[in-house]
């Protein structure tokens, strides 16, 4: 497995977002993103979460050296509570640009970070069956982690605002049901074919297969503030693909009605059980995953409202207090 995290960088002082220097990224380990002010941190092939999580600690580390030597400081959240998306700077990347005059305000309102979970497949038929069986708890991934309740200086009513920004994206939510990996194939293929997209990574779904990789990748959390919790959340999510027995396709209603829900009420969100029949609270089917995937597993996960800390203390103490504690948690 490996996990690419995407940091927000900020002036020392004012806090205010602040392009990453250049002659600072690698390109391989300490990435560019969109905007000019996110770096990504991008682990190697790891055997297991906590490999990849210690990982992660270096790389914290070497991303918060680079960044000090410029006056920057870094920050770790699903969005920068007081930055105004569309004022961000976008990356000097070719392809980006590319994009960015294609989908317009949609792609510059995009100032916000995910964890990215990926997880080695035996096969590409093995990864068309997992994503279909991971599928139906997404949303609860996206409940647990979310931890972007502010955009534009402002409480957005949501837990996770990423999740619906994402959504202005073409080709972003659930993938379509493919009945094999060779249609999938194909898609990807015609998008590049027809000057859609220059790379099948122009595809934004809440999970994705990542041929390059030889992974699945799952798109869906808010990138976590703590790096606890992006190892708690990075487990539970190898745990749902490597456990996942095939199935028929996702209901993909259920999916955008239960994406919505985790998106609005996070922890509080009432979702639509997996198998279609009755409605659940977020305490009732982690009880049922601590019984398929063992404690050890779920656990970790349970005290996670991240969305919810962050509006107690914005409420409190005002934004920059917030803002000021996001890079001390980080």
């Amino acid at each position: 497995m490996g996990i690419e995290e995407e940091l927000f960088v900020v002036a020392a002082e004012s806090l205010a977002a602040t392009p990453f220097p250049r002659e600072e990224l690698d390109g391989v380990r300490l990435k560019q993103e969109l905007f000019a002010a996110v770096v990504e941190l991008n682990t190697g092939v790891c055997g297991s979460t906590a490999d990849a999580v210690d990982e992660l600690a270096g790389l914290r580390q070497e991303a918060k050296g680079r960044a000090e030597r410029a006056g920057l400081l870094l920050a770790a959240a699903g969005t920068w509570p007081t930055a105004v998306s569309e004022q961000q700077p976008i990356t000097r990347d070719e392809g980006y640009r590319r994009f960015v005059e294609y989908a317009g305000s949609s792609a510059r309102r995009q100032y916000c970070s995910g964890l990215h979970v990926h997880v080695g497949m035996a096969s590409p038929e093995a990864c068309m069956d997992a994503l279909e069986a991971v599928l139906p708890w997404l949303p609860l991934v996206l409940a647990l982690s979310a931890n972007s309740p502010y955009v534009d200086r402002r409480e957005t009513g949501l837990a996770s605002a990423r999740a619906e920004i994402l959504a202005l994206l073409p080709r972003s939510g659930a993938p379509p049901v493919f009945g094999s990996y060779a249609d999938w194939e194909a898609y990807a293929e015609r998008l590049l074919s027809l000057g859609l997209a220059d790379a099948y990574t122009r595809i934004w779904w809440d999970i994705r297969p990542h041929p390059r990789f030889g992974t699945l990748e799952v798109r869906m959390p808010d990138q976590p503030t703590r790096l606890e919790a992006t190892a708690a959340i990075g487990a539970l999510v190898h745990a749902l693909v490597v456990t996942a027995e095939r199935g028929p396709p996702a209901d993909r209603g259920a999916y955008a009605e239960n994406r919505w829900a985790a998106l609005r009420f996070g922890r509080e969100a009432r979702l639509i059980h997996p198998d279609g029949d009755r409605l659940a609270t977020v305490t009732e089917l982690l009880d049922e995953l601590g019984a398929r995937l063992g404690a050890e597993v779920v656990d970790p996960v349970r005290g996670l409202d991240r969305a919810g800390e962050q509006l107690e203390l914005g409420r409190k103490q005002g934004l920059e207090a917030l803002c000021r504690r996001l890079v001390e948690l980080t």
